[in-house]
């Protein structure tokens, strides 16, 4: 009978701590770092199981555990999140010069300014750099050990949130845009390129 019991306060516990987690991730309006969780559940053997639980439980439902680069999020799933459009005021496109800034911030990084100026060809103005932090789509990285210690510049997980990426690996590819009709199939897109590659 004593083991029983034991079973049964160790199921609870265990049943507890997994509702703890949920709740956390559950009630965060950001991505909830491993780390943080695991400042609540010590263990990390019972928090991959019960992150694994959590990500099988919401599966099938409206609404699904997403891993962010080693944060987690609950976001609604892509089955039924074009039935949930919500009309609301759209904030200014980014200009040309930042989205070209931010792609290559994301396929580069990390990557310092000298060194977007030199593939976009034009310098650029502070303002660019400005509006994609106030977006929170990228971050200072390390400076770089190089003359005058450039600072590098990487994306953030509110960027990889945003186009529902579970990892910067997850951008698509040269070949990717290519089928999808972004990019010429017959262009050379980089010097090197020979037109046989292609």
């Amino acid at each position: 009978m004593k083991n029983f019991k034991e079973n049964n306060d160790k199921n609870y516990d265990f049943v507890l701590k997994q509702k703890v987690v949920e709740a956390l991730i559950f009630s965060s309006s950001d991505p909830v770092p491993y780390n943080e969780l695991l400042k609540r559940i010590i263990d990390k053997n019972i928090l991959n199981k019960i992150l694994s639980n959590l990500e099988k439980k919401y599966l099938s439902s409206g609404i699904n555990l997403y891993v962010i680069n080693d944060t987690y999020a609950f976001r609604t799933s892509l089955d039924v999140s074009e039935f949930l459009n919500i009309e609301k005021i759209v904030p200014k496109p980014l200009s040309r010069a930042a989205t070209e800034t931010l792609a290559i911030i994301a396929y580069h990084q990390p990557i310092t300014r000298s060194e977007i100026e030199n593939i976009r060809g034009v310098s650029l103005s502070r303002g660019t750099l400005d509006v994609l932090l106030e977006l929170q789509w990228i971050q200072p990285g390390y400076r770089k050990s190089t003359p005058g210690n450039p600072l590098t510049w990487k994306t953030t997980n509110l960027f990889l949130d945003y186009f529902n990426l579970k990892n910067i690996r997850d951008l698509p590819g040269i070949e990717d845009l290519k089928n999808s009709g972004l990019l010429d199939k017959n262009k050379v897109i980089f010097n090197d390129q020979s037109e046989d590659e292609i």
